[in-house]
């Protein structure tokens, strides 16, 4: 370590005042900004990353960051903090946390973590900003929409139906002799066919909305 004084002359006499008995210049860092910040937001996610400058190689791997955001409109005392757990200058921003069609602001600093033993450092200044924006998630179209709600509301009436003409419709063979004969069979009986009819016309209009 090094000790450090300071002298001056102060009402006409030479004096020295003691500033540090022992200093260590490892325990006393601070770190020059990130630089190059930059973003890309999609409808998923944001991606943010930086580079430092003028850092040491072995102090590169043991370097924190934190991260701060904002709406771009507000003031960064309302700001988003996250300390990062990597020392990798890199960071993503879900988009749950993100309001979509609002633009964001983003900066980052940094220092030693305050797991390392060997050296110590506050934190940098402010890195200058990025701003991004979140995507908007593909709209579907109104036409597709309702097409689709349609399928969803026929698939299951028309499974219905047949599913009626199977369990309660059993045709006699009364009704089939009636059939061959050419006679004028009973509103009962001709209600089957009906359905039979009212199904194909559903199976049909699926096909054309697909």
């Amino acid at each position: 370590g090094y000790r450090v004084s300071l002298q001056g002359n102060f009402f006409g006499c030479n004096q020295t005042y003691m500033a540090f008995l022992e200093y260590n210049p490892r325990k006393h860092i601070k770190l020059d900004p990130p630089l190059n910040i930059q973003s890309n937001a999609t409808a998923s996610k944001c991606q943010i990353w930086w580079s430092v400058w003028n850092v040491p190689w072995y102090l590169t791997e043991i370097l924190q960051y934190e991260l701060q955001y904002k709406e771009h409109s507000m003031s960064w005392e309302v700001a988003m903090n996250k300390t990062l757990p990597s020392s990798l200058p890199q960071v993503e921003i879900e988009a749950t946390e993100l309001r979509s069609g609002i633009a964001y602001a983003a900066r980052v600093r940094c220092k030693v973590s305050e797991n390392e033993n060997s050296y110590h450092s506050q934190w940098s200044e402010w890195s200058q900003t990025t701003v991004f924006k979140r995507a908007d998630v593909p709209k579907v179209s109104e036409k597709i929409l309702n097409i689709k709600t349609m399928q969803y509301l026929l698939i299951p009436l028309s499974f219905g139906t047949l599913l009626y003409l199977f369990w309660n419709c059993k045709l006699s063979s009364r009704y089939w002799c009636f059939l061959t004969l050419g006679q004028k069979a009973s509103p009962a009986l001709t209600f089957p066919r009906q359905l039979l009819s009212f199904s194909h016309s559903i199976v049909c209009t699926m096909g054309i909305l697909r």
